[in-house]
């Protein structure tokens, strides 16, 4: 909104000052610090509201040192999470950009649906809260969305260079590239970023190219089924992740930190050529969305960091998740999250093992055994004696150093 209004101004009246809502560094910034502002200052307002609503957390007795010390602990804290992203986002981003739009249907859908759960859990008091298959439904629908859009938009295409006569009914550009002439076209296109690949680039339609002729038609299903997966995975992989005091959190932010660079370098015409990478119109938009992203995380955490003095609940957790599988996909770099999202993936799976490897030992051998102490990965941690602050801080460094490696592959063909 105000990036309208100062816009206007700027035109018509030359106000000094007004001209720098042009640039996405500075509304970047702006989304930091107004990010960070809502979520310290009006946190704390709305901690002691859940408080006083009586909105605790139901701490089951696992046997986990200074688990049972939470119990009461204020939860569905994820709201500061979700303000904290959306009015930045609607005060400086481009609102007609179709992938900030995208971003604000992501945020509000997957935070609606934990906040369903939350709601269910704590003043319906059921335990299990809203049923998986619910769950699993919501982001397979937001995933359909996302997917079809990005598919048709006419205003969501690639740069790619091109050679004369070209196939793609669509303008020829013709720019100097390290002071060699290329022609360009922005197309349409299911290619996307994947790392140690040639040109790092992947096209999901050679998926199905054992199929013959045409077989770029069915493009579609074969990317809407990658966009399924990946937004269903990682949006469990940070609900899973978020056990211990500031663990999604933190993570989450680093992880933001990352796509926001991605995105910046990705948006922008001359680092994507100096680089050699994809160049995505339209997209450097989003660099706003991911600063007022990290701005949450890191606000939240100011409470959330041990000893938490409220849990997100999956009002966040499900939203964090969702939020940056979109965003990567958006930025054509979701094939990078494996890498980026490294802590997701071990959690999620260390549970996948835990569940399979118990059942399958139970029906041949009559008693279920275990690989971990306990699942997800944190708790098995916390089961050896190691502090739940030190868990958490060893994650995050390794987060950060994965966050450097996937940045770096982008050099690595």
């Amino acid at each position: 909104m105000l990036y309208y209004l100062f816009n206007y101004l700027n035109k018509n009246y030359s106000i000094p000052g007004t001209g720098v809502f042009q640039y996405i560094t500075f509304r970047m910034a702006m989304a930091v610090i107004t990010s960070l502002l809502i979520t310290t200052v009006y946190g704390r307002r709305l901690i002691d509201y859940l408080r006083f609503k009586q909105v605790g957390e139901t701490v089951r007795n696992l046997g986990l040192e200074g688990q049972m010390q939470k119990s009461g602990t204020p939860t569905m804290g994820g709201i500061i999470i979700l303000l904290g992203i959306l009015v930045p986002t609607l005060l400086f981003a481009k609102l007609d950009n179709v992938y900030v739009i995208l971003m604000i249907v992501t945020t509000v859908w997957l935070g609606a649906i934990g906040f369903l759960d939350d709601y269910i859990k704590v003043f319906k008091k059921n335990k299990e809260g809203l049923a998986g298959r619910f769950k699993i439904i919501g982001q397979v629908g937001l995933s359909l969305i996302v997917g079809w859009t990005m598919y048709f938009n006419s205003n969501i295409i690639i740069r790619q260079e091109v050679v004369l006569p070209v196939k793609d009914d669509a303008p020829v550009e013709f720019h100097m590239k390290r002071n060699v002439p290329v022609y360009t076209q922005d197309v349409h296109s299911t290619k996307t970023t994947m790392p140690f690949y040639k040109n790092n680039e992947f096209d999901y339609a050679k998926v199905l190219k054992f199929l013959g002729k045409g077989y770029e038609q069915y493009a579609l299903v074969v990317f809407l089924f990658f966009v399924i997966l990946i937004i269903t995975f990682i949006s469990n992989g940070a609900n899973i992740t978020d056990g211990i005091d500031g663990l999604a959190t933190g993570t989450s932010a680093i992880i933001g930190i990352t796509l926001a660079i991605l995105a910046y370098i990705s948006g922008n015409t001359v680092i994507a050529d100096y680089l050699n990478i994809m160049y995505i119109p339209n997209s450097g938009e989003l660099v706003i969305f991911a600063g007022a992203f990290v701005g949450a995380c890191v606000g939240f955490l100011w409470y959330n960091s041990y000893p938490a003095q409220v849990f997100m609940g999956d009002t966040g957790s499900l939203a964090i998740g969702g939020i940056i599988a979109v965003f990567a996909i958006m930025i054509r770099k979701e094939l990078m999250l494996p890498l980026l999202c490294g802590i997701f993936l071990v959690e999620n799976f260390s549970v996948i093992i835990q569940v399979s490897w118990f059942k399958y030992t139970k029906k041949k051998f009559g008693e279920g055994r275990r690989v971990f102490l306990m699942a997800p990965l944190h708790h098995h941690y916390q089961k050896k004696g190691f502090h739940e602050a030190k868990i958490v801080t060893r994650f995050w460094i390794i987060c950060i150093m994965l966050a450097i490696v996937t940045v770096i592959t982008l050099k690595l063909r």
